[in-house]
């Protein structure tokens, strides 16, 4: 890490949060870190079981943007810590690491895109949980390497959030019966579940998924780069367009609005059957 990013990184520190800037991701609940020509993104916010704030998704994809406009670097891991890789996003308010920038909804903030469409390789080491946005980082991944403890889970409708990019994304990548079980009941989906639906490239055993993903990073980073940016681009359009105008609409929506505090308060929302709800949240 640069002596500019160290500098924002204690500024932060000191009670000022501070955009991206150079290495620093413009959160301390992020690191990058420069192995070679390789970068690591590693998420690491225990204390909120690796939920990204606002800043937090924006970084990441500051990241993808910094490798790809980085002549020393080839590619970019991005993984989490502990038995956590990333939950999806805080539906609290007030993060200390917010220096001002992006919405959470923001969809032009976050990373998806910008690892769909990386010139560069993007691999994700799906350390543990995976579910909302961190599934759909580890999908967007040009390989997913995920550890045999690793779950997955697309709750998004038990928020209120007609996520219309799972809707698109999901059946593309696994079939709409498949796709259709995830979304309409939340179901968690394991590791060995995942790898035979194809939502992710490979299982491995929890203390080699690091190991293993860098080395699948650094075969990606050995292709032909203009060759493999040509690929990839026929690859990406399998997945299609989502209707970003409903899922705008449905974010900001009284339905998510609900959702959030029944979150926010453990319990169902006021949607659900009397008959039929369930102690604690969705």
């Amino acid at each position: 890490m640069g002596e500019e990013a160290s500098g924002a990184r204690s500024a932060e520190q000191a009670g000022r949060p501070l955009p991206p800037e150079g290495d620093w991701l413009g959160t301390p609940f992020l690191r990058f870190e420069r192995q070679g020509s390789l970068a690591v993104c590693t998420v690491d916010r225990p204390q909120a079981r690796n939920a990204l704030t606002a800043a937090m998704y924006f970084g990441i994809r500051y990241a993808v943007d910094r490798v790809n406009h980085d002549p020393e670097l080839a590619g970019l891991l991005i993984t989490g810590t502990g038995d956590v890789f990333i939950p999806g996003g805080d539906l609290g308010h007030n993060a200390a690491d917010d220096w001002g920038g992006p919405m959470l909804f923001g969809m032009d903030n976050t990373p998806f895109d910008a690892i769909r469409h990386s010139r560069k390789p993007v691999v994700s080491a799906v350390n543990g949980i995976a579910q909302g946005g961190g599934l759909l980082i580890a999908m967007m991944s040009d390989v997913a390497v995920a550890s045999d403890r690793a779950t997955f889970r697309a709750p998004e409708v038990y928020r209120g959030i007609a996520d219309t990019g799972y809707a698109r994304y999901l059946p593309a990548q696994i079939g709409p019966a498949r796709a259709k079980d995830m979304l309409y009941t939340g179901r968690v989906v394991t590791a060995t579940e995942a790898l035979d639906w194809g939502l992710v490239a490979r299982v491995v055993p929890h203390e080699q998924v690091r190991d293993v993903a860098l080395e699948a990073l650094r075969a990606c980073c050995r292709g032909a780069p203009r060759a493999r940016a040509d690929v990839k681009r026929v690859i990406a359009a399998h997945y299609g367009t989502y209707d970003r105008m409903t899922m705008d609409r449905s974010v900001f929506g009284s339905e998510a609005r609900e959702g959030w505090l029944a979150f926010s308060q453990r319990r169902n929302p006021d949607w659900v059957p009397e008959d039929i709800r369930t102690p604690g949240r969705l």
